[in-house]
Formats: structure tokens, sequence, C-alpha cells
């Protein structure tokens, strides 16, 4: 169940997308050195809104690659770093982690998994009808979301395009992730 760090992105300033980088440095309880995002305390602007003293479970934002073949198939094109991610993934199913997995990125840095990543309007602003494609109902009714996951960084360090990702479930019982 382990995988690849395929881009790692940042950006210093508020927008829908991050250019990519040839590496990022996770920083222990604050997020991605330099990214907009890093921080104790939210900073997506809606949250900030609500309560700027909420706890930032949003420092890491992991997508996986493989839903960007997805949606191309329904005639979009997205690459790394366009729809906000500070990681993209190959061959792990993000989606179907439980909450509390740790992802240990590279040699030395740890990210703990807090929840799925809520995908708001913004997406379509970025490309029309693409929010359908990665929000959407199962045939029970149950909103799917596949934007990606959330994390905070439990161990600091560098990142880098091709390091390895390797999986550390948490104890059992597993609680699915839910958004956050």
């Amino acid at each position: 169940m382990d995988g690849t760090v395929v881009a790692v992105s940042r950006n210093g300033e508020y927008s829908f997308t991050k250019p990519n980088r040839e590496g990022i440095t996770l920083l222990a309880g604050l997020g991605v050195e330099g990214d907009v995002h890093a921080g104790v305390t939210v900073k997506h602007r809606s949250r900030v809104a609500r309560d700027p003293s909420q706890p930032n479970l949003r420092q890491v934002h992991l997508i996986h690659e493989e839903l960007f073949t997805e949606v191309a198939r329904e005639g979009f094109t997205v690459e790394p770093g366009r729809l906000g991610e500070n990681v993209t993934t190959r061959g792990l199913d993000l989606l179907a982690l439980p909450t509390g997995t740790l992802l240990h990125l590279g040699d030395t840095a740890v990210v703990e998994v807090t929840g799925l990543r809520n995908p708001c309007r913004q997406i379509d602003d970025f490309q029309a009808g693409l929010l359908k494609q990665v929000l959407g109902r199962d045939e029970n009714g149950n909103v799917v979301r596949k934007a990606g996951i959330m994390s905070v960084v439990r161990t600091g360090g560098q990142v880098r395009p091709g390091d390895p990702i390797r999986v550390e479930l948490p104890a059992e019982p597993h609680r699915a992730l839910e958004p956050v």
C-alpha cells in the first residue's frame, strides 16, 4: 500500500493553484514552509472568517495523480499543483485511508491524515464542470469527495518528487475520513 511522490507544490500567496517546486520543506506543527496555508491555526479564508482560532487540520493537502487520469477521460486537463495540493502522489489510494494514518514522505517527513478536502466552487472557476467530477453521490446517495486529503505535519523534513511514501495505519478500529 505504499506510493510515490509525483510532484510537490507551494505558494506564498492566496491562489487556487500552486507552482510545482524541486522540493518543499515540511515544518512540524505548521505545514509547508513558505506556503500561505502553513500555521498552527486555520488559514483557509472561509474558515478564518468563521473562527480564526480553530486548529489548522489542513496544513498539507495531498491528491492522487490517478484522479487526473480519471477526469481526463471526461475531457478535463489537470496537472500537479493545479487543484491547490502540496503533494501529488501515485500508487496510493488516499481516499481509502483511515483518519490518523501516518504517511512517511521521503527520508524524514511524517504527516498525519486528518480528513478529506471538501471541494469548493473554485474548482469550477478553474475548469467549468470539474467540480461535478470530484464531488458527487454514490448509488446510495452518499456524498463522495475525490479532491484529496488533508494532513498535519508530525515530523518535518524535505519532500521531493520521486520520494517514496510509506503508510503506517493507526490502531483499529479505523475511522473513515470525513471533511475537514
